[in-house]
């Protein structure tokens, strides 16, 4: 059985959520889990859900909760104590290096150590990478990891890397990144010899900032050895129509892009539900509209993606959101599940040393 360790202390529902969604993604999918924080909180919450027997949730669609049950007489888990938490808004190079029974850096410990083989947090997002960094190390070649970023789309979901990881890049950062988003493409999310495209603010080869200009020769010339599909420019407003399959940019560009992205698409769902309520007929039409808009719901909710996967270290560290419910967080377990079996940093390792 794989095992997975899990941040119990990560997030801004921590633990309620974290355990909640993990023990739901247990049960699901089969894995073990080593529960990882202050085992007084987290025995708390085992025992109320051993006690109702269940956990409420959304699943994502935003209405009326619904039962789970839970049944952790079925479930293999362990609790390792962490005695501390390393904040959002904390130094994340001294954090790591101070508080070395955080429980992000015990989560990591545990797949270092050969216990667990993935690693789940909804904390601090530089704190997951940095302890994911030094506790599991480098891919051989890799100079920077970055995350990548699964966005829906009106067709086929497209990669955004780096979603955060990198805020400072230099040109071959970036080249690497096109290297390891197409491995992602092609052997996670299963699209055959994907397009790689930059972003900037045009579509020209001369357009873009000073990383963007230097980057574009040199993807361009990996497309010329065949290396990656490399189609040039892309600019924000098509993220979404399928140009291209994996986005290449610095981690502050693609987080600005996608925290614009999840506000845009959360504020018009309210002004569609608030519509829908303003009067007799808009309620009709509501009433009539809700499968479908559900389904929308689903389509585009950022929950059932889950989490983000750390490309470039060795071993398998996804980062979910800070905001994650029992949903998403099911759901980013179920994204560490997803690539346990598919060799990813192995197809890392040839694309970048090719």
């Amino acid at each position: 059985m794989s095992r997975i360790a899990i941040d119990a202390m990560g997030g801004d529902y921590a633990p309620r959520a974290i355990v909640e969604g993990s023990l739901w993604a247990a049960q699901e999918y089969g894995v073990g889990l080593e529960l990882v924080g202050r085992e007084d909180e987290i025995n708390k919450e085992l025992e109320r859900i051993r006690k109702i027997g269940y956990i409420l949730s959304d699943c994502g669609t935003k209405g009326h909760k619904r039962r789970i049950k839970i049944d952790l007489d079925k479930i293999d888990y362990t609790i390792t104590n962490a005695s501390e938490v390393i904040g959002m808004g904390e130094a994340v190079g001294q954090s790591i290096r101070k508080k070395k029974d955080s429980s992000i850096v015990a989560s990591v410990r545990a797949v270092a150590e050969g216990r667990c083989e993935a690693v789940v947090s909804a904390g601090s997002t530089g704190a997951a990478m940095a302890a994911s960094l030094f506790g599991l190390g480098r891919i051989h070649g890799v100079t920077r990891p970055a995350i990548a970023v699964t966005l829906p789309t009106m067709k086929d979901p497209v990669v955004l890397i780096d979603g955060g990881a990198n805020s400072d890049c230099t040109p071959e950062m970036l080249a690497q990144f096109a290297e390891m988003g197409k491995a992602y493409a092609e052997h996670i999310v299963g699209i055959e010899n994907p397009k790689v495209g930059i972003l900037s603010i045009g579509e020209e080869e001369g357009k873009g900032n000073a990383l963007v200009k230097e980057t574009y020769p040199i993807l361009k010339e990996m497309g010329e050895q065949g290396k990656i599909q490399f189609v040039g420019n892309i600019e924000g407003k098509e993220l979404f129509i399928n140009k291209c399959d994996v986005v290449v940019c610095d981690g502050f560009a693609g987080n600005v892009a996608l925290k614009v992205t999840e506000g845009t698409a959360s504020m018009l769902l309210k002004m569609i539900s608030t519509e829908f309520k303003s009067d007799f007929v808009g309620c009709l039409i509501g009433l009539m509209a809700k499968p479908f808009l559900r389904r929308i719901l689903k389509r585009i909710n950022w929950e059932v993606f889950g989490g983000m996967l750390l490309l470039g270290v060795k071993g398998i560290s996804v980062i979910a959101h800070g905001r994650s419910s029992s949903y998403a967080m099911k759901n980013a377990v179920r994204a560490a599940v997803r690539v346990l079996n598919k060799d990813i940093n192995s197809k890392i390792a040839e694309n970048i040393n090719r």
